[in-house]
């Protein structure tokens, strides 16, 4: 199983120090090719803000603030949720294209027993 993963979509927020405070991203996954049978493509998105308050009133970094033209696409795919996507594509191409449910037919001839 082949499987790519890009970045589709990303939109930064800069604060008024043009540093990016905060990153929509959308990454799709695909896997092998377009017209095989075991073509299947699911896209993923998320918000990560730079810094997050816990419930506790602690503050977590996400990442250091940095003007938008000097993030990478290895930056963007890092603050991404990468292992909860790729469980989550294996299970959606596993129920999809490995293993699809069942199609049941009906018996219309059935008569109810008496």
């Amino acid at each position: 199983m082949a499987v790519t993963k890009t970045i589709t979509k990303c939109t930064p927020y800069e604060n008024s120090s043009s540093k990016v405070d905060k990153w929509e991203i959308e990454m799709t996954y695909k896997n092998d090719s377009e017209g095989d049978s075991t073509y299947y493509t699911s896209t993923f998105s998320t918000t990560v803000e730079q810094t997050t308050t816990n419930p506790d009133g602690s503050t977590t970094t996400n990442y250091t603030l940095k003007a938008k033209g000097s993030w990478t696409n290895a930056n963007l795919v890092a603050i991404c949720p990468v292992s909860q996507w790729d469980t989550v594509f294996a299970s959606q191409v596993d129920s999809v294209i490995t293993n699809p449910p069942v199609e049941s037919t009906p018996d219309s001839a059935f008569n109810v027993p008496s």
